[in-house]
């Protein structure tokens, strides 16, 4: 009786701890696309220009992407709990600080916060889960339930989005984030149990920072230099700062014993491959996306709850796919299906670039709909990819390395798509016209990609192992999460 009661107390533990993972996940998840859809209402009640968006988008993802990786190594060294916990109290604090902005700078300054938050919040919460479920059978079907229930937030976003800001304005985006980080934290606080890896790395903090500095330089050039000019000295001195910035960064890990990017992995193919075809899935989806509510607000006249509601069939369709990704890929070979999904996603975007202020949604949805097909195909798969180009036991690390990339590649994309658009009306161009060649650019590139996977991203025997099945269980979109601290143990 007391083992039936030992068991039944063990099984409503792992349930409440699944449900505290996946809502926090769920919120970070939420919080990358409901931002989108407010863009228009923030750009006409903050007066800003389109480059004050793009810091808005920015300002997050970059602290993302060069945390990610750092926030498994603290999760697993001063505690996975109080990790979480300290994630889910900064990006709590830090969207009231958004909601309560009055002005840019300090929107800019709160998501700058938000994204601290959501790199410690987003690996730990992975890391909890898994510490809690050793069997592998059991950790796999908890991470597809995490990562299934999480990406809903994907869906959710535009759509509550556009309710949201449409009905209270846009910082009613931000006050949600309220009820879900307290309640997060109290039940946290008392049910979460601690739990730590005493075996795990030091913390790289000069590669961490250089980094951040040496990406922040680059993307400040690539944001500010249609403002200001491209040849202010002040945009020639911030990409000049970034190229001595990512100089110094590798001649600081390629000589650390510990480094948060070993420079080796990258004298793999298929490592190499996988993880450029990344950065382009990175800057070619958020890039993009980052345009959509624009378009439909600013070029066909939707209201913004009707520009959220457009902008759904993408969401949906990387929500529906995504957790067929991996196993295609295990059937067909990594090859195929990224090649096939990066041409799905390239010539989506290129199609979106062809539509205009008068044309039907109904010959618009479906093109949404093929470039969320074609990214969900790829996400998965190219993870996959860089996993098995490594040993086992480094299979975390070249996960993490792989969700750092596509960061990387959507700060970017935001940044230099922005440039196409500005680009094309300081030569004269409508809104729309530059908008059509950011999509067309986007799936441009998407497209060459397509072609580089086809040709060198090597043929792989079906994917095995309990790090390519954590992959293929869920959607795989920003953050997905940094495994390295979950499958290096």
């Amino acid at each position: 009786m007391a083992v039936s009661d030992a068991r039944a107390d063990s099984r409503s533990h792992q349930t409440l701890l699944l449900a505290l993972t996946c809502l926090g996940q769920f919120m970070v998840l939420l919080d990358n696309t409901i931002v989108g859809a407010a863009l228009p209402d923030m750009q006409h009640r903050l007066h800003t220009q389109l480059t004050g968006l793009q810091w808005i988008v920015d300002a997050y993802v970059l602290l993302v992407a060069m945390l990610l990786m750092s926030g498994g190594v603290f999760a697993d060294r001063f505690g996975r709990k109080r990790v979480y916990l300290t994630g889910v109290v900064v990006f709590t604090a830090a969207s009231l600080v958004c909601a309560l902005a009055p002005t840019l700078g300090w929107l800019i300054a709160g998501r700058v916060l938000q994204g601290i938050g959501a790199a410690a919040l987003s690996p730990a919460s992975l890391a909890l889960l898994a510490a809690a479920h050793p069997v592998p059978q059991e950790r796999m079907k908890a991470i597809g339930m995490w990562a299934g229930f999480s990406g809903i937030g994907l869906a959710a976003g535009p759509v509550a989005g556009g309710v949201l800001t449409e009905a209270f304005g846009w910082p009613a985006i931000f006050l949600v984030n309220l009820p879900i980080g307290m309640i997060l934290v109290l039940v946290g606080l008392r049910h979460l149990g601690e739990s730590r890896n005493p075996n795990a790395p030091a913390i790289d903090i000069p590669g961490t920072v250089l980094s951040v500095l040496a990406v922040g330089s680059l993307t400040y050039g690539l944001i500010e230099g249609g403002a200001r000019g491209w040849t202010s000295p002040v945009i020639l001195g911030s990409f000049a700062a970034a190229a001595i910035l990512l100089a110094a960064f590798i001649a600081v890990e390629a000589r650390r014993r510990a480094p948060m990017l070993p420079l080796r992995l990258f004298g793999q193919r298929l490592f190499t491959v996988s993880n450029t075809a990344m950065v382009v899935v990175g800057f070619a989806l958020m890039g993009s996306s980052f345009f959509f509510s624009q378009f439909f607000v600013y070029v066909q006249g939707s209201s913004i709850l009707r520009a959220g509601l457009q902008t759904l069939p993408m969401s949906l369709a990387m929500v529906v796919v995504s957790p067929y990704a991996g196993r295609l890929a295990a059937r067909y070979g990594f090859r195929v299906v990224v090649t096939v999904g990066l041409a799905l996603a390239g010539g989506g975007l290129v199609a979106l670039g062809m539509v205009h202020a008068d044309t039907g949604y109904g010959n618009v949805w479906w093109r949404l709909a093929v470039v969320g097909v074609g990214f969900a195909l790829t996400l998965s798969p190219l993870t996959g990819a860089a996993i098995q180009a490594v040993s086992p036991q480094e299979g975390g690390l070249a996960s993490g390395v792989s969700s750092t990339t596509r960061q990387i590649g959507a700060v970017l994309g935001v940044a230099l798509l922005g440039v196409v658009v500005r680009t094309r009306q300081s030569d004269g161009a409508s809104f729309e016209t530059g908008l059509n060649s950011a999509f067309v650019a986007a799936g441009a590139v998407t497209l060459a990609t397509a072609v580089v996977t086809g040709l060198w991203l090597a043929r792989s025997e079906p994917a095995k192992g309990p790090a390519v099945a954590y992959r293929s269980t869920g959607p795989d979109t920003a953050p997905s999460s940094n495994e390295a601290s979950v499958n290096s143990r």
